[in-house]
């Protein structure tokens, strides 16, 4: 499926995208496997978690442990430093998608997201193409 960076929306933009969910268009902003979060009033925000977690080896024995990944038995563990919240001021068009999705993926929902200047003006939801609802 690629790389792509996770949105938690509480904007109403339906019970589809309720939660988290996935965009491939912030990366020429943020980069990919971004952290971002849409408040409810549309205000879209930055979420930076780098450094608050660190690398930690995995030895023999230890819970995750698999021998046939001799060079990649790592796992993230937090280190109790907080990360950063900043207002994320972009103006685009943006496509969300439910990060879970059980139906078919003729199915799956997407919300295009006019944002401007960091905050969502309106949006349209639909269902491959199909436009379902202006917001």
């Amino acid at each position: 499926m690629g790389m792509f960076d996770y949105v938690r929306s509480d904007y109403p933009l339906g019970p589809d995208f309720t939660g988290e969910c996935q965009t491939k268009d912030m990366d020429r902003f943020g980069g990919s496997m971004s952290h971002f979060y849409i408040d409810p009033s549309g205000q879209v925000w930055w979420v930076d978690l780098r450094g608050t977690s660190d690398f930690v080896e995995l030895k023999e024995g230890d819970e995750g442990y698999n021998e046939k990944l001799s060079l990649l038995n790592l796992k993230f563990v937090p280190n109790g430093t907080h990360g950063k919240v900043s207002p994320y001021v972009i103006t685009d068009y943006v496509t969300i998608y439910p990060s879970r999705w059980d139906g078919k993926w003729e199915d799956w929902p997407e919300a295009r997201l006019h944002i401007v200047n960091g905050k969502v003006k309106d949006f349209t939801t639909n269902i491959k193409g199909e436009r379902l609802n202006v917001g």
